[in-house]
Formats: C-alpha cells, sequence, structure tokens
C-alpha cells in the first residue's frame, strides 16, 4: 500500500518506530509478565518455534525476563538438515520443547492440491504453524503465546493491523496466508473431514482460555539482530547464501520454501530477497543501488535447487513433475509482468529496466 507521497505502508510503520516510547513498552512487557507469573503455571507462556533465527529469539527474550516458555513446533513439511539442527538447539537454550507432526499422507495431499489451486505449496505448514500452537497452550492451559513479528507492520499492511498487538482467529482468516481457501474447501472437495482436519482449525472463542502477542510490537524488531544473537546461542546458518534470497540466515528449515517464495515472485513481482533488503535499505545498512544489485542476482531464482535438494525431490513426494510445475507456474505468473509464451518459464517483462528504474 502506497500513500499520496508513492511511500509505502511498510517505510511508514519503520519511521514511525522513532515516535515510540521503547523504554515504555519494556515496562509494559515487565509488567506483564509480573502478572502472568503470580498464577504460577508450569509453563508461563508458549513459543511457537520452527528454529529459525526469529523463533530462537523469541525463546532467549522470554527468557531473560524469567518467563518459563513451553516451545511448540508444527512440524514442517520437508525439514533441512539446517533445519533440523536448528530446531535441536531450541531444547539447549534451556526450554522444553513440543514437536506435533500431522497426518503426512494428509499433507502431501493438501500441498498438492493448493499448489495447482492457489499456488501456494506451504498452505498447510502457514495454517499449522498458527493453529498448533495455540492448541497446545489450551491444552496445557498456558495463558498466553508469544509471537514474533507483526508481519503487517514489519513488511506493509493496512493501518489497523499494523498496530495489532494480538493474534487471534479474526487476524488469521484476514492475514494467515489462506489465499482464499478455508478448510472447509478440502473438505468439500474430499481431501479429508472435519475430523481429519482438526489440527488445521483455529480453536472456537468459547474454546480460548489463552491469548497471544506479538513480540515485536514491545521490543524493535530486526531480523538480522536476531540473526546474530541466535548465533550466539547455537543457531546455524548457511553455508552461503540461500537461493533465491540471497542471505545465509532466512529460510532455512523447509525445502519447500524456495517454491512458495517464487510463486510469491510470479504473482506481485517481487520476492523474499526484496523484502529483505528493503529492510536493509531503512535501517541504513545498504544503499537503494546496492539493493537493486542483489535483487537483479537472487530475486525470482528459478528453484531447480533449495537448500541442497534439486526441484525434482522436492516434488516428487506430492506426484508433481517438472512439466506440471512449469504449467502450474504460468498458471499464477501475472501477466501484466511476466511474458509465458516466449520460453516454458515465465520471464519478467520488467527485470531488465530494474537497474535503471
Amino acid at each position: 500500500m502506497f500513500d499520496e507521497h508513492g511511500v509505502c505502508s511498510a517505510c511508514t510503520a519503520y519511521a514511525k518506530r522513532a515516535q515510540i516510547d521503547w523504554v515504555f513498552r519494556d515496562n509494559e512487557f515487565k509488567n506483564l509478565v509480573r502478572h502472568i507469573k503470580q498464577d504460577k503455571h508450569q509453563y508461563d507462556c508458549v513459543i511457537p518455534v520452527s528454529g529459525g533465527k526469529d523463533s530462537t529469539y523469541q525463546v532467549i527474550k522470554a527468557l531473560e525476563h524469567g518467563l518459563r516458555p513451553l516451545a511448540v513446533t508444527a512440524t514442517t513439511d520437508y525439514l533441512s538438515g539446517v533445519g533440523y539442527s536448528n530446531l535441536d538447539n531450541i531444547s539447549k537454550l534451556g526450554v522444553d520443547h513440543i514437536s506435533v507432526t500431522s497426518d503426512q499422507r494428509l499433507r502431501r495431499k493438501i500441498n498438492a492440491y493448493t499448489l495447482r489451486e492457489v499456488g501456494d505449496i506451504s498452505w498447510s505448514e502457514h495454517i499449522l504453524i498458527f493453529t498448533i500452537p495455540v492448541r497446545i497452550a489450551i491444552q496445557f492451559s498456558i495463558p498466553l503465546i508469544l509471537w514474533g513479528e507483526n508481519p503487517q507492520h514489519e513488511y506493509g499492511g493496512p493501518y489497523k493491523a499494523q498496530e495489532a498487538r494480538k493474534l487471534d482467529n479474526r487476524w488469521l482468516q484476514e492475514y494467515g496466508g489462506l489465499n482464499g481457501l478455508r478448510v472447509s474447501d478440502l473438505i468439500d472437495v474430499g481431501i479429508g473431514t472435519d475430523r481429519d482436519l482438526k489440527l488445521y482449525t483455529y480453536p472456537n472463542v468459547q474454546e480460548k482460555t489463552t491469548s497471544g502477542i506479538f513480540l515485536g510490537q514491545f521490543f524493535p524488531w530486526d531480523g538480522m539482530e536476531n540473526a546474530i544473537v541466535a548465533a550466539k546461542n547455537g543457531f546455524r546458518t548457511y553455508y552461503g547464501p540461500v537461493e533465491g534470497i540471497g542471505y545465509d540466515y532466512e529460510n532455512l528449515d523447509n525445502h519447500q520454501t524456495g517454491i512458495h517464495d517464487y510463486f510469491k515472485y510470479l504473482k506481485f513481482g517481487f520476492g523474499r530477497c526484496t523484502d529483505l533488503v528493503c529492510n536493509h535499505i531503512r535501517r541504513n545498512r545498504i544503499t537503494r543501488g546496492e539493493a537493486i544489485e542483489m535483487v537483479l542476482l537472487y530475486d525470482g531464482k528459478y528453484p531447480s535447487t533449495y537448500l541442497g535438494k534439486s526441484l525434482e525431490e522436492i516434488l516428487d513426494p506430492l506426484e508433481i513433475n517438472i512439466d506440471e510445475f512449469i504449467e502450474i507456474c504460468n498458471k499464477f505468473a501475472n501477466k501484466k509482468l511476466f511474458d509465458c509464451r516466449k520460453s516454458r518459464i515465465p520471464r519478467a517483462l520488467f527485470k531488465g529496466e530494474l537497474k535503471n528504474s
């Protein structure tokens, strides 16, 4: 979203950070911690963890404030080696850690369907990372869930959503990556029953005995700084720049993420590298010229490999071959931005002119 001056909502939100009294917000969080600890639960909070830089940082931050967290992982679809190492590191930080793995046969059906129908191989993962931690919190009567950043604030979104401190079912329906698809749609097409898909549904309001907050609304959020803190506490980065991203600390856990980010690029004309370099520009780490060089080099890279796995290996469990994959790519490529006629793989109409734009 852009204002009348051509400034995007993510830049506007970041600029407003200078007006925030972060000492006051830190004290707000400390007061919340004191209130939570008065009830002497077995665990003070749930922290959803993927093992990535941000969730590792969330665990560290909670421990620094004297909380007793239960780390909860909604297991990823195709865990990478470095992802396994970073997940294993979570409990080494000094917390109990639960991983929940959904029915893998059902999940493969869902992933194949959502890739074909909405152009998202990670739909199931992005639902479960929001629903499973809530269900575990309710199961253990844990009063608080510590989410990371509010992505509408970090990457741009409506003003009201940027200011949200809580993650609830309404937020999930609006911003949780459903792409217009609902769990009920999967039932309608015969992929599963209501019982099969229970883990994919957010608990009813009546069931809720817990609340979730964005930690990034209490402390200035910075992905690279989080990675630095995490690395000092056992977090492993990749051996070089990650395909399609250009940095070694981002999106390390799932071999399917390269496909997910590629489809973002095909739909919107920018990928994960653009997200990251924009954040670095705002923090005066790089110039716009340097960012453009990064984007030209990494953004929209065809996902022939990701984190050491070939595209064929990643697609094989979904029973999708390369020919069908390219057809799906062409189906979801934004025709205002990509030419799908002259080559099998969508060709960007604007990328060659980006450097001088």
